[in-house]
């Protein structure tokens, strides 16, 4: 039987060593066990080294950055950037990932919707999951960035006084209106008698409170961004890029979407005619638009005229295309959804034959007697 030498012990003990260092030192590198992935939802974010009111910059994150989270404390968390970069950063600019997800599948859904007009942003705005201010959100769009608009949503107004305060407010003005304006109370006048209520007259505790008002409905846009991202925007955030030679002529309306339908040779120019849908100039309405109108171009006088106009309670998206008419060629349609008495959506296709616009009936198709208008030519007011 063979000794085993006596240096064994020491060679194992080295080795454990050696594996323990390695261990710590792999540690050390990793920053710990990853406990979610999480996205940057502000602008440009600093890590700090540590969470004090004194701290070394450790990196810098940006907006949609994907991290991983390391560690809580409180309001920060403990990050580390695809570079390797980690730090702490305040827990109020990161998303998880769910909403990451959710904004990737709303892109996807909406990837081939038709677009229904241009837009730029009047200031800096969220990219939210759904309609609605307090709704989740992660990329945010600076002041200026070109928009193309793709659907019209709605959402109570979440920035105004909640009914228990409203109930309150109304409370403490019953309070004030039930005191007497004489006297200041905890002295009885001594000279007057004092009066006693008469029966028929309610207790304080059954006064009824007013309701409180409803929330206002805010107007939203489901937009795509330079980037190909997809979200959604508070509408009175976007200006419409509508063609000044048309958004003239609106008359008080708003202009919800609008088309280029084809072009017109007027000498060595080539000029778009239009159509347009239009609006009460108020958010909230249960359609997206209540009439439409189109432009046509005349080579004459130089000028846009109103070819057509007809009033109909109408939802997006309207939809643009050619179509071959046989001896009058192919000419541009346009299709809208109107609403129904009875809630149902149907549509309705028409064609331009410069500069006459006219219903194009589906086989089986029965006309009806529209509000339509052919509006008389107009000189442009200056």
């Amino acid at each position: 039987m063979k000794l085993l030498p006596k240096s064994l012990p020491r060679i194992v003990t080295a080795i454990l060593c050696a594996v323990l260092v390695l261990s710590l030192a792999a540690c050390k590198h990793s920053g710990g066990r990853v406990l979610e992935v999480a996205y940057v939802s502000g602008v440009q974010v600093v890590l700090r080294d540590r969470v004090a009111a004194v701290f070394e910059k450790a990196g810098l994150v940006k907006n949609g950055d994907r991290v991983e989270v390391l560690d809580h404390d409180r309001h920060f968390v403990k990050v580390r950037t695809a570079s390797g970069q980690m730090g702490w950063m305040e827990q109020r600019y990161i998303v998880s990932q769910d909403v990451y997800d959710r904004l990737q599948k709303l892109t996807a859904e909406n990837l081939n919707d038709p677009v229904q007009a241009q837009g730029i942003t009047r200031n800096d705005t969220n990219l939210h999951v759904e309609p609605g201010r307090e709704t989740e959100h992660l990329y945010q769009i600076l002041t200026g960035e070109r928009l193309l608009l793709l659907k019209r949503g709605t959402a109570e107004k979440t920035s105004v006084a909640t009914p228990t305060r409203a109930a309150n407010s109304a409370a403490k003005s019953i309070a004030k209106s039930e005191k007497s304006p004489g006297k200041p109370s905890g002295k009885k006048d001594e000279k007057q008698p004092e009066k006693k209520a008469p029966e028929s007259a309610p207790a304080p505790s059954s006064v009824p409170h007013p309701a409180a008002p409803p929330a206002p409905i805010e107007d939203w846009w489901l937009v795509r961004d330079t980037h190909a991202r997809v979200g959604w925007v508070l509408a009175r955030m976007v200006d419409l890029d509508v063609p000044l030679d048309v958004a003239q002529y609106a008359e008080g309306q708003r202009i919800m979407a609008f088309f280029a339908l084809n072009e017109v040779q007027d000498g060595d120019k080539k000029i778009p005619q239009y159509l347009t849908v239009l609006s009460e100039p108020r958010d909230g309405l249960p359609f997206d638009f209540n009439q439409f109108r189109v432009f046509t171009w005349n080579v004459r006088r130089h000028r846009y005229e109103t070819a057509y106009r007809e009033r109909v309670e109408g939802v997006l998206p309207v939809t643009v295309a050619q179509e071959d008419f046989g001896k009058e060629g192919v000419l541009p349609v346009f299709i809208v959804r109107v609403l129904g008495d009875d809630g149902k959506v149907s549509e309705r296709k028409y064609k331009l034959n410069t500069p006459m616009v006219r219903r194009v009936y589906a086989p089986g198709e029965e006309p009806t007697h529209a509000t339509a208008t052919r509006r008389p030519t107009r000189k442009r007011k200056r």
